[in-house]
Parts: structure tokens; C-alpha cells; sequence
């Protein structure tokens, strides 16, 4: 196996993972239309490694829950997108989003596993949160064209994550727990940041 290739595309990740600005996401502007939704979830650090973590956890899990925890989080979205357009307006949305990227790191650096309520759990409360902040930034008259974008986009996300984690189970187990651990760390700041 060729080490090179893989040290240099870890790197380049590193380095985009870091460079990128966090965006913890209320407050900013965002369109309203099915190409601001599709767009959405790539434009947030956090929402970014969220969505791709979420497809390395469930790809670590039995094959219920490599589809119930994906599936979880989607209808979640919706229901704290939807909660928000309503204006109904959890507290400490921000803190659970960044918190999600750092627990779902950890989750999968240790590759721990968890009982099947307390992953759905975790799941629904995660998704609620990037839901909330998702619905708190859209306005004008295609709320349901950037919900279909966004909720598409981060599903997208979710098969990529698992994709991700089942290559670098090929390649060297240790590869997917070090990318849990990087998920983490980029958590933690985002934590101690906001």
C-alpha cells in the first residue's frame, strides 16, 4: 500500500478543515431557493463535518441503524427547520451544533457503541439543533425549495460520510478513528469559540 498518496490527501484535508472560517449559522443571510438550500450545508465548517460524521457513525453501526440514523437525522432537520420558520426558537442551538461535531468525533475515534435509543437520541437532538439554525436564517417565499435543497444536500452528505469511512476501513482501520479524532478537535474549537 502506498502511504504517500494518502499522507498527502490527509494533509490536504488538515489543512482545508482549518482554513475554512467557522460558521456557527444564525444570524447570517442565506437565499431562500432550492440552489441556496443545495448550497447551505458546504457553506458552515460545522454543518459540513456534522453531516459527513453523521455517515462515518452510521456506517459503523449495525445495518438498522446504518439506515435509521440518517434517516433520523433528515426528518430531525425538517422538524427543527420547521420549528424555526414557525418561530419556535430553541436555546443554545449554536452550542449543540458545534457540540455535535465534537461528540460525533469522539463517537467515532473511540468507535464506541452506544445502545440504539441513546444514538437516535443523540441523532434527533443534533439534527433539531442544524435544523433550527438552517430555518432561523432562510426568508422570502421558496421555504420549501431551500428545506427539499438543503435536506438533499445534507443526505448527500450523510452517503459521502459513509463512503469516506468504509474506504479508510480498506485502507488501515486506524485511518477512520484518526479522522474522528481531527472531527473532534475541529468540535472542541467550535465549542470554545462561540
Amino acid at each position: 500500500m502506498k502511504l504517500r498518496p494518502m499522507i498527502m490527501s490527509s494533509a490536504a484535508f488538515i489543512t482545508l478543515i482549518t482554513s475554512v472560517p467557522a460558521m456557527a449559522h444564525t444570524g447570517h443571510s442565506a437565499g431562500s431557493g432550492l440552489q441556496s438550500g443545495l448550497i447551505h450545508p458546504f457553506s458552515g465548517l460545522d454543518h459540513l463535518l456534522a453531516m459527513l460524521a453523521i455517515g462515518f457513525w452510521a456506517a459503523m453501526q449495525n445495518r438498522a441503524q446504518r439506515i435509521s440514523i440518517p434517516v433520523t437525522f433528515i426528518l430531525f432537520l425538517a422538524v427543527g427547520f420547521f420549528m424555526a420558520t414557525g418561530g419556535v426558537v430553541l436555546p443554545l442551538v449554536e452550542h449543540t451544533i458545534a457540540a455535535s461535531v465534537l461528540v460525533c468525533g469522539l463517537i467515532i475515534a473511540t468507535a464506541v457503541r452506544l445502545p440504539a435509543i441513546a444514538t437516535l437520541t443523540l441523532t434527533a437532538l443534533f439534527a433539531c439543533a442544524h435544523g433550527q439554525a438552517h430555518g432561523a436564517e432562510v426568508s422570502g417565499a421558496s421555504v420549501l425549495l431551500f428545506a427539499a435543497g438543503f435536506m438533499s444536500s445534507s443526505a448527500i452528505l450523510h452517503l459521502t460520510g459513509m463512503g469516506i469511512f468504509k474506504a479508510s476501513r480498506t485502507l488501515t482501520p486506524r485511518l477512520a478513528h484518526i479522522a474522528g479524532a481531527a472531527i473532534a478537535s475541529v468540535g472542541s474549537y467550535l465549542l470554545l469559540t462561540i
